[in-house]
């Protein structure tokens, strides 16, 4: 067995490595949607494929682990309403607006792991929070003045994907290490399969079978294969760092967001967003030294 030095740092790798890819995940997802295939559809099947191919790997696993069925559930039902809400608020909004929405989930964790972890930040922790936000704030503040609130239905999608990604890391990290992370990784491609499903009894798709040109397949199965590895990447780090800091390290996606979204589409970030993304950046860094125990 790896040392818990070890341990930690490969948890760290798998988190940066988790947060790449999700600030790049926006991307295909718009190409699926200029191909016909919604968002919904193209996240039911991105994670079904998985659920299909390697689920039965973990199905073990998960049986074994039923006495913890409550925080599976809540594993499940918390990841797949912060994947609907990520995919659906960045088709619909300007992304990175959505994603510094969903990005407020370090308070969130904050609290979750406060009251259901009892989980303290010392005051290095607190300033490194404090940052984060700062530096969300300063990207979404308004030139009249007002408050970054959400403007539109993507953003509120985004900010209640937010809520829902902390709850689900805290959810992580309480199952800990005594559970395996493929059950936990089941559980969540359980949990966004089934909320979608359901979803599409109610929205259809449109267009029919013919929108899944090869192209559309291709993408599709690239998308799978991702989601896959980037789901197991992230119970693997989340059972070994703190909720709290794991939270922060994941802001690192609006880096990576940000010069996809100025390379690969139309919109570009000013000076203060900039400055703002600067902040979150910085913040990730100095994550390591949150917790009262670290001090």
């Amino acid at each position: 067995m790896p040392s818990h030095r070890l341990q930690h740092s490969i948890a760290l790798l798998t988190l940066f490595y988790s947060a790449t890819l999700w600030g790049l995940f926006w991307y295909p997802f718009r190409l699926l949607d200029s191909m016909g295939v919604d968002g919904l559809t193209a996240t039911c099947l991105a994670y079904l494929l998985p659920t299909l191919v390697v689920g039965w790997w973990y199905a073990k696993d998960l049986w074994q682990a039923r006495a913890h069925w409550l925080w599976l559930i809540i594993l499940g039902i918390t990841s797949g309403w912060s994947n609907v809400g990520y995919v659906l608020g960045a088709l619909d909004g300007e992304i990175m607006r959505v994603l510094l929405l969903f990005y407020l989930s370090p308070l969130w964790t904050v609290l979750f792991a406060w009251f259901l972890l009892r989980e303290r930040l010392n005051k290095l922790g607190w300033l490194v929070v404090a940052l984060s936000l700062g530096g969300a704030l300063i990207m979404l503040w308004q030139p009249d003045g007002r408050l970054p609130l959400p403007a539109n239905q993507a953003e509120w999608l985004g900010l209640s994907a937010g809520v829902t990604f902390a709850l689900s890391i805290v959810a992580g990290r309480y199952l800990g290490t005594d559970m395996s992370n493929g059950a936990k990784t089941l559980a969540v491609w359980l949990g966004v399969a089934i909320l979608t499903g359901i979803g599409l009894l109610f929205v259809p798709l449109q267009g029919g079978l013919q929108v899944f040109t090869p192209n559309a397949i291709w993408v599709l199965l690239g998308l799978a294969v991702a989601i896959g590895s980037v789901t197991y990447a992230v119970q693997y780090g989340v059972t070994h760092v703190p909720a709290s800091q794991s939270n922060v390290i994941f802001l690192f996606e609006l880096i990576v967001a940000a010069v996809a979204a100025y390379w690969l589409t139309q919109e570009r970030m000013d000076w203060q967003e900039w400055i703002g993304a600067a902040m979150i950046l910085a913040s990730s860094l100095f994550s390591g030294k949150m917790h009262a125990t670290d001090a």
